[in-house]
């Protein structure tokens, strides 16, 4: 069973494209060709043949989370323009309303 142009239509309308009537039907082939090839890798792909989300595997790199010395609440404050009661002061953008 291919798709029609009838089918294209209601699927760009579904996804809020709009397309010409040639547009329709130049895409339905196209897009039969792409349902088939998908159709074809369902077939082989069976209990036995592991999932593959990606061509190479992969590793986790990120590296181990390790507590550090880190700045003072003076020294990060230190370069700041202005502060307030430990912590920077930045100018009001919103209003209270």
């Amino acid at each position: 069973m291919g798709l029609t142009a009838d089918d294209v239509a209601r699927l760009a309308a579904l996804a809020r494209i709009q397309l010409t009537e040639q547009e329709c039907a130049e895409l339905a082939p196209e897009l039969d060709v792409i349902l088939q090839s998908v159709a074809s890798v369902s077939e082989v792909a069976g209990p036995d043949v592991p999932l593959a989300t990606h061509a190479m595997e992969m590793s986790n790199v990120f590296r181990a989370d390790v507590v550090t010395a880190s700045l003072t609440q003076e020294a990060a404050l230190a370069g700041a323009p202005d502060s307030e009661d430990g912590r920077f002061r930045v100018p009001q953008i919103l209003s209270e309303d």
